[in-house]
């Protein structure tokens, strides 16, 4: 064990490190001072800049982009799709003219989400999922539609393996009695086709065991029976 005077020299030397870091620290700060000070009122000014932005920039767009909108989800809802997406002529600009002029707003995000859906039930499945693949999301009820709308949209346009993703994907972030099971039976079928029966059987025992009450549930027997025979099969 070290002796009293040995623990003190110990310390005294530890001090002494401390000390040499200080100055050494301080010595670096008196000779950088200038560039330091630059430094740190370049972080002030940027963290200025966007609260500026956000204050006076993008909620006054958005609140411009909410109005805007507000037309067109009507036309959405009564599924007047053209005219969602393109405006009527009169005080409503569409919802592509509202991605153009403020699509880095949330209102702006959520135009993309209907204008991907509008062109989804138009048929136009390449346009759609241009701008439902640019939706940033986050709500809880339009994200997994928009995942679900990719997945019809990659079905449509020959793309079935990718659909299979965006199908689970909106049944999982869904997280919902309603809307869960038809994702995951939607993701079971495009599997049916494709011939991965395992996968078919797992998607519809998700539902059986965890949808109880959905109408995806009476039916799951009858397509896990069917994929056990046809893998049998094979």
């Amino acid at each position: 064990m070290a002796s009293r005077k040995e623990r003190e020299l110990q310390e005294e030397k530890d001090w002494n490190k401390i000390d040499e870091a200080v100055i050494a620290s301080e010595s670096f700060i008196m000779r950088y001072r200038n560039q330091l000070m630059i430094g740190v009122g370049a972080v002030v000014v940027l963290v200025g800049v966007y609260f500026a932005y956000q204050n006076f920039y993008v909620e006054p767009k958005n609140a411009e982009a909410q109005t805007a909108m507000f037309r067109g989800e009507q036309y959405f809802q009564a599924g007047m799709d053209s005219l969602a997406l393109f405006g009527d002529g009169n005080a409503y600009i569409g919802f592509e003219q509202i991605i153009n002029e403020y699509g880095s707003t949330k209102s702006g995000d959520l135009a993309k989400a209907y204008a991907g859906l509008s062109y989804a039930r138009m048929g136009k499945y390449e346009e759609a999922l241009k701008y439902l693949k640019d939706f940033s999301g986050g709500d809880d009820m339009v994200t997994p539609a928009v995942q679900g709308a990719i997945g019809d949209c990659l079905v449509n346009t020959g793309k079935p393996q990718d659909a299979v993703s965006y199908f689970e994907k909106a049944a999982k972030s869904a997280d919902d009695v309603l809307l869960s099971p038809i994702f995951y039976k939607k993701a079971a079928i495009v599997n049916r086709e494709l011939k991965n029966y395992d996968k078919v059987i797992a998607l519809f025992t998700t539902i059986k065991n965890n949808y109880m009450a959905s109408p995806e549930a009476s039916e799951a027997d009858k397509y896990i029976m069917e994929a056990t025979l046809l893998k049998g099969a094979n």
